[in-house]
């Protein structure tokens, strides 16, 4: 896909389709804040939402109280959405359009969450790019969760390939740097009430 553009194709998706038109739609990313719950992140702790777009991860960590979150997205035209149904609120988030592959961190987080973007990537060099840069991005000690469709998931979602991964896959790239902390597998009813099996691990920066 050598003339394949992320940024055009992610934008084009926002542009024509609606929020509940999308299979990633959750009202609800229960999966997501039982990782922030469980953890006991403190409502201080700075959090990146990495293919955040217009989900509703943020505005409900806002909602128990967190302070400090930025959402990322390739799509600026996702993240004008979020804004949009935010309001007031989307003065409270930090707004970044990049490529998580190439994303340049200005500072250190201390949980980075991404639900189903990191199996975008298919291709070796932005797999490596994204574990340096996520590595680079974190304090010492701070929590990494990653969400991708399973070996069981789709081969495909909004029209391209995906990179599935098992348990033991996602935990084998994130290894250097990484040790984890749990995997488990669960699936994800889409609008259209189709059944996705998505790989979930949580690591601890080394």
């Amino acid at each position: 896909m050598e003339d394949f553009n992320r940024q055009d194709h992610w934008q084009n998706i926002y542009d024509t389709k609606q929020l509940t038109d999308v299979s990633w739609y959750q009202p609800v990313p229960q999966t997501s804040l039982d990782f922030v719950i469980k953890n006991n992140l403190p409502k201080n702790a700075k959090i990146i939402d990495i293919g955040g777009g217009d989900s509703f991860f943020a505005e409900q960590l806002l909602d128990i109280g967190y302070t400090d979150i930025t959402v990322l997205d390739i799509s600026e035209k996702a993240l004008e959405r979020a804004k949009e149904r935010l309001g007031d609120n989307a003065g409270k988030i930090k707004w970044i359009v990049a490529d998580a592959a190439h994303f340049e961190p200005v500072e250190k987080y201390d949980f980075w969450h991404d639900r189903a973007a990191f199996h975008f990537l298919t291709e070796e060099k932005d797999i490596i790019n994204y574990v340096i840069i996520a590595n680079a991005a974190l304090s010492n000690n701070a929590l990494l969760a990653i969400g991708t469709f399973s070996e069981n998931g789709p081969k495909k979602c909004s029209g391209i390939d995906i990179k599935q991964y098992s348990q033991e896959e996602l935990n084998e790239v994130f290894a250097k740097g990484f040790e984890k902390l749990e995997c488990f597998n669960i699936d994800h009813k889409t609008p259209f009430d189709t059944i996705q099996n998505f790989t979930f691990c949580s690591f601890r920066k080394r």
